[in-house]
């Protein structure tokens, strides 16, 4: 029996740091990405997340400066926007990647929602990251003219910030079963989900972004999965990151993991919500998280490297 897990990649694996956003780089950084990936199916049966936060703020960036001539598109709209486009994109090149090696899966994107409550506290606060970096003078002045909210993120520049609500749950979830039971690799929750409320019975969109390491470690729980596989720029977890007394981490308890969080070893524009979510998923189910490079995952997936987050 092949562990089921599902594998958060982010947005080093959607646009490279340094490289202009357009769809040719952005498609190369997914097809390096799916190269990882196929390696792990031999073992895994995987669903596949993905952030959105750099794209969906592109869009937001887009939008502003056409509103003369196309009203802009709440942001609900533009997750779904960015759910999309990347979802081709993931599908399409790990379909090729899968037909270089001779393996015959099906692949499929899933338009995901995610019910989010309208009275969270997130939405007086927002903090989510979306959009590129600005210099400090470029944040100020986006402040005083559009009105945006600004903040520094984890010594990298400045972004703009939307809500970030708690996801609570995943409406296709019975889909992502099926399609799962039937041998199918699923691309689904892509850039936190779609964040939804339910009034009245019904669904209704709301303006935010949900994080997508969130939304994955709720996935992860929904269907049961072996392992939380959270992929990022970093090889492993470290304690006072980029500082000389850094200290790199092989394995965090959920009680280690609690403690160094209040602490703030892992800021809310970075590692923070990853340790968060590890926390949640392993708390809840008692299985492993894996937080490590998606360079390295191999490596990582054979114990050598990355860091585990376990129960205890």
């Amino acid at each position: 029996m092949k562990k089921l897990a599902v594998v958060a990649i982010g947005g080093n694996a959607v646009n490279r740091p340094g490289e202009k956003p357009t769809a040719e780089n952005m498609l190369s950084a997914i097809e390096e990405a799916m190269g990882y990936l196929v390696d792990m199916l031999d073992e895994y049966d995987i669903v596949i997340t993905h952030g959105n936060g750099p794209q969906v703020g592109n869009i937001l960036i887009q939008q502003e400066m056409a509103k003369e001539v196309i009203p802009p598109f709440p942001i609900d709209v533009n997750d779904a926007q960015t759910q999309g486009s990347l979802g081709y994109m993931i599908v399409q090149a790990l379909r090729n990647r899968l037909a270089e090696r001779g393996l015959n899966r099906e692949v499929a994107a899933l338009i995901t929602q995610i019910v989010v409550d309208k009275n969270d506290e997130a939405f007086k606060k927002p903090s989510k990251p979306v959009g590129p970096f600005y210099t400090e003078e470029e944040a100020r002045k986006l402040m005083m003219e559009k009105g945006w909210i600004m903040k520094e993120d984890a010594g990298r520049g400045w972004r703009r910030v939307v809500p970030s609500p708690k996801p609570l749950d995943i409406v296709e979830k019975e889909v992502i079963q099926m399609l799962l039971k039937n041998d199918v690799i699923v691309v689904a929750a892509g850039g936190g989900g779609i964040p939804v409320v339910r009034e009245n019975g019904k669904l209704k969109g709301i303006e935010a972004v949900i994080d997508k390491d969130r939304a994955s470690a709720l996935l992860a729980r929904e269907i049961n999965a072996d392992e939380l596989i959270i992929l990022t720029g970093v090889e492993k977890v470290a304690l006072n990151y980029g500082k000389p007394n850094q200290t790199l981490l092989d394995k965090l308890t959920v009680e280690e993991a609690t403690k160094y969080l209040k602490e703030g070893h892992f800021p809310a524009g970075s590692m923070g919500p990853k340790i968060e979510a590890a926390i949640d998923f392993v708390s809840a189910i008692g299985r492993t998280c894996l937080i490590t490079d998606m360079k390295k995952l191999k490596e990582a997936l054979s114990g050598k490297t990355g860091t585990r987050v376990v129960r205890e």
